[in-house]
């Protein structure tokens, strides 16, 4: 019954959806565009399928019926329109994505860490030292991505290629393995650590996100506004120190481990580091060729992005044999990740192709017309916070929403507008947290087997929530004194 129910209602939301009229304003195809997406969101939390199969048949459905769901008449009419080809070339999009190719990057770096077993040595180091209660790994895991952020404007790179590799080896020490009840014992408390980590540490540093620097680009094409590192620190510190103080403790109570106490696991963990002996020639060069990834990530971005400087490291690891070719065609989890992202992303981009958020960001001006300043910015920041659950990539929101809110702020009377950016730039790392796909390194979390669809969406609308009150309550009155 569970199961027949999962397949139903998200066939039910697109029916209901594409029967209703089309909203005025807004074209057949984008509105039709819009029911499957919302299906498909239904279909990823409920899993009737695998999420992967569920956003692979979204966009196939699409794209095989194009000219109802995606391509305008003017389009199709258009001479020297292939709508077959174009259609194709639509649905692959997302493949060519550089945070979908980062993000296998993370993959086959933990497949190294696992394979050469130096992700093994630094979770026994970790757990010797910081092991004997669940929460100091906790925050073991918070302080190591703080210190990696201000450096690293890709938290793909940062979380998903280095936190992550190293933490995967941390819950089979205690016997919590993913996919199963066990996962519970501490597995899934660190997984959801690290992700909420680094959504915090991307609001606090301008360099740590790379959608925080597009946003600073969009801020002064519209406003005209500069806003340096340091007033971007200062404006979201109050938040961002009480966040990475709490944060480990919180999710202790909301979503607590089985194991949160054990003496012997820390005393066996140095037994097994005497048995692991010194460092192996692969673990050398895997170190090596880690380092050489985080140093490109920080210092060759104008030379390399990131996902090509991961993909270059991954050859050398090939190369030096660290991994071999099997390593990379069986990682199983890493491709199912692959398809999943891509074609969300390439969903999500859909949205703006179709006419949709440019039609609700319209609305939205409409929606403000005599409202004050401070109505304005709590309104607009909700709106740009929780529209990200439309998204795949905080790249794609930024690019699609920001101009859109700008323009809506600077037509109320009074708005004082270096205020409202910085409430709203300062939350796109933060809203990461919302649904598995909504940051970078999320779908590698979501697939690390420790958190289930159902807790991920239950979890990602607890603290999206929260953040989202705290940004208003904290941010909005901090910076509106400094600022306004």
């Amino acid at each position: 019954m569970k199961s027949a129910i999962s397949f139903l209602l998200p066939v039910i939301t697109a029916s209901v959806l594409l029967l209703l009229p089309v909203p005025q304003g807004l074209s057949p195809q984008a509105w039709h565009f819009f029911a499957i997406f919302a299906a498909t969101i239904v279909g990823l939390i409920l899993e009737p399928l695998p999420g992967a199969v569920v956003s692979l048949a979204a966009t196939v459905l699409i794209a095989v019926f194009s000219p109802y769901f995606l391509f305008s008449p003017a389009e199709l009419e258009a001479p020297g329109f292939n709508m077959p080809v174009q259609a194709f070339k639509w649905a692959v999009t997302g493949f060519a994505d550089a945070t979908v190719w980062l993000i296998i990057g993370a993959f086959m770096f933990a497949a190294g860490y696992k394979k050469t077993r130096f992700g093994e040595r630094l979770a026994l180091i970790l757990v010797k030292y910081l092991g004997k209660r669940t929460l100091t790994l906790g925050y073991a895991v918070t302080f190591a991505d703080l210190a990696l952020a201000p450096f690293t404007p890709s938290n793909t790179a940062r979380s998903g290629g280095t936190i992550y590799p190293i933490i995967a080896n941390l819950p089979p020490l205690y016997d919590s393995r993913p996919n199963s009840a066990s996962a519970r014992k501490i597995g899934s408390y660190l997984m959801w650590v690290a992700i909420t980590a680094t959504c915090i540490t991307s609001s606090l540093f301008m360099t740590a996100l790379a959608p925080n620097i597009l946003s600073l680009g969009l801020i002064k094409k519209a406003v005209g506004l500069d806003i340096s590192w340091a007033a971007w620190f200062v404006s979201f510190l109050p938040l961002g120190a009480l966040l990475l103080l709490a944060m480990p403790l919180l999710v202790y109570w909301i979503y607590p481990p089985g194991v949160k106490y054990n003496e012997e696991v820390p005393r066996w963990a140095e037994q097994q580091l005497q048995a692991l002996g010194s460092l192996s020639r692969k673990e050398i060069l895997l170190l090596a060729l880690v380092i050489l990834a985080l140093v490109l990530w920080i210092f060759a971005t104008n030379w390399l992005v990131p996902a090509m400087a991961a993909l270059l490291v991954i050859v050398l690891m090939l190369i030096s044999g660290v991994l071999e070719w099997e390593d990379i065609t069986g990682n199983k989890a890493a491709w199912n990740t692959f398809i999943w992202f891509a074609t969300l992303v390439t969903l999500a981009a859909g949205l703006a192709k179709t006419g949709f958020i440019a039609w609700l960001g319209a609305k939205g001006g409409l929606l403000l017309q005599g409202s004050s300043p401070f109505t304005a910015i709590i309104i607009l920041t909700i709106a740009f916070y929780l529209l990200h659950y439309l998204f795949a990539s905080t790249t794609a929101h930024t690019m699609a929403l920001l101009p859109a809110i700008l323009a809506i702020g600077q037509a109320v009377p009074g708005i004082n507008m270096q205020v409202l950016c910085l409430v709203l730039v300062t939350s796109l790392g933060l809203m990461g947290i919302l649904t598995p796909y909504g940051t970078g390194p999320s779908p590698v979390y979501y697939g690390s087997g420790y958190l289930p669809a159902r807790d991920y969406w239950r979890l990602g609308a607890i603290f999206g929530l929260l953040f989202l009150f705290l940004q208003l309550t904290i941010i909005y009155p901090w910076v509106n004194m400094l600022f306004g």
